[in-house]
């Protein structure tokens, strides 16, 4: 495993999940963590776990981020949630919030992360992005829109940062085994009007080659070996963990 011993990391959407995988890799390399979540209790335990420091902070809330400096070698950007619903039921303001998590946080967190990685010539910006980030699925307008918004980001940081030692890259996961995707079998049987057993065989898995959920450790050990020194020229990328679902 890289040793990413005197790294400091911060990982957001880390109270539970693939932030929490990512939060539990990274520790277990050296770095020094700290695990942001607007789920107080949930960051506090997990940082405790990892000797590193817990933020609650609420994402949505951007005006707080504006003027915020982060002295951070790794930012993971992973905080997210889902909405299923068709477009013409969807309501503005979550299609908005979606967003606003998704795409503004990220782009004011990097914002506030670049300057000490520029100064000390050396960071690494992972954003755990989606295979919906690159393909498309019914009734996820919010989702989808704001996970392609989130691969744009990641591409231009990655030219402006190349430069100066810093690289900027996606994760595009399948479906994680997570809270938020066993929340969406059940929003998606309603969707799609077919009981909860069949939702993931005949909608979360139907397009991939490998009929299993995504682990988040699986994720975490990616994001691992993108922060580590030996991924210096890897940057702008976007690299899938879907089971063989975009090779279609």
């Amino acid at each position: 495993m890289s040793d990413l011993t005197g790294r400091n990391a911060l990982v957001t959407g880390a109270a539970s999940g693939i932030g929490a995988a990512c939060a539990r890799a990274l520790a277990a390399r050296g770095a020094t963590v700290t695990v942001a979540d607007i789920d107080t209790a949930g960051a506090a335990a997990v940082a405790t776990e990892l000797r590193g420091t817990a933020w609650a902070v609420n994402l949505l809330d951007v005006t707080a981020l504006e003027d915020l400096t982060l002295d951070t070698d790794i930012l993971v950007n992973n905080a997210g949630v889902q909405h299923i619903s068709p477009i013409q039921d969807f309501a503005p303001q979550r299609f908005r919030d979606l967003l606003t998590l998704m795409v503004e946080a990220p782009f004011l967190l990097v914002r506030a992360a670049l300057p000490h990685m520029y100064e000390q010539g050396w960071g690494r910006i992972v954003n755990i992005s989606s295979v919906h980030g690159l393909r498309a699925s019914p009734y996820k307008a919010a989702y989808v829109t704001a996970k392609h918004g989130l691969e744009g980001l990641s591409k231009v940081t990655a030219l402006e940062s190349g430069p100066h030692g810093v690289t900027s890259n996606c994760v595009n996961p399948g479906y994680v085994r997570t809270p938020l995707v066993d929340k969406q079998i059940t929003d998606q049987a309603a969707a799609h009007g077919v009981p909860e057993q069949e939702v993931l065989d005949k909608i979360l898995l139907t397009e991939s080659a490998v009929k299993r959920l995504v682990e988040p450790d699986e994720v975490a050990a990616l994001v691992c070996w993108l922060a580590s020194p030996e991924a210096g020229m890897v940057t702008g990328a976007a690299y899938t963990m879907d089971g063989g679902w975009s090779a279609r």
